[in-house]
């Protein structure tokens, strides 16, 4: 797993936080990350943290999260599979239309779920898109998730969640670190409403797991802006 950044703040530190820009966020997957309200959590802590982040992406969230005034805008497609979004280099357009210094990518299960790829397949179109992001953004923040369980496919999305961390460890660098979260385990369920998507608790995992690798690209963003 991608070794996170961590910061000492001290008091003049903080200052230099809070003056910071405003840093830009794309949340990017299938319906997974289209529904629910994982999202509306992180933007909701962001707020009580003072992190100043704007959410980006094509895509407007419809849910009714408590009746929180959250940023609804994210890249989340429902049905879409990784494969055909790098091989038809949709995603390059997204980050054109709405550039972004973090993206968070939850992606593979549409994949995975239609049986017609190996997830060797799956994993090298994760990596062509860190590709296309860096294309993009040459500094960008990668998130990647190893996935919510899918349990009419639960042997293949272990196979492939294991694979992740190792071959996104060769794809990490300086400039454009890779943190990798477990969006896997201890995820029961009763997490998921339907078998494939997160009920609401599984939401607040989501959102409890993605929320520290968040905070960790946002400092290491901020301390090159402080160096």
């Amino acid at each position: 797993m991608a070794r996170l950044h961590v910061l000492t703040l001290t008091v003049s530190a903080l200052l230099v936080l809070a003056q910071a820009a405003q840093i830009r966020w794309m949340p990017l997957g299938d319906s997974i990350t289209d529904y629910g309200c994982w999202r509306a959590w992180i933007w909701e802590r962001f707020q009580k943290d003072g992190h100043d982040v704007n959410i980006v992406g094509s895509q407007v969230a419809g849910e009714d999260c408590n009746g929180l005034a959250f940023d609804r805008d994210q890249e989340g497609h429902p049905g879409f599979q990784a494969t055909d979004i790098a091989a038809k280099g949709q995603l390059v357009d997204w980050l054109k239309q709405n550039p972004a210094a973090i993206v968070t990518m939850h992606l593979g299960t549409v994949d995975i779920l239609r049986g017609m790829l190996s997830g060797l397949e799956v994993l090298t179109a994760l990596g062509k898109l860190v590709d296309q992001m860096r294309d993009s953004n040459p500094a960008m923040r990668i998130i990647v998730a190893q996935l919510i369980p899918l349990p009419a496919m639960d042997s293949e999305v272990r196979e492939f969640n294991a694979a992740i961390p190792g071959y996104f460890a060769d794809k990490n660098s300086t400039a454009s670190p890779i943190w990798v979260v477990d969006q896997w385990t201890n995820f029961t369920s009763a997490d998921l409403y339907d078998g494939i998507h997160p009920s609401a608790s599984g939401d607040v995992k989501i959102a409890d797991r993605f929320y520290p690798a968040l905070v960790g690209a946002i400092q290491s963003i901020q301390g090159e802006l402080r160096a």
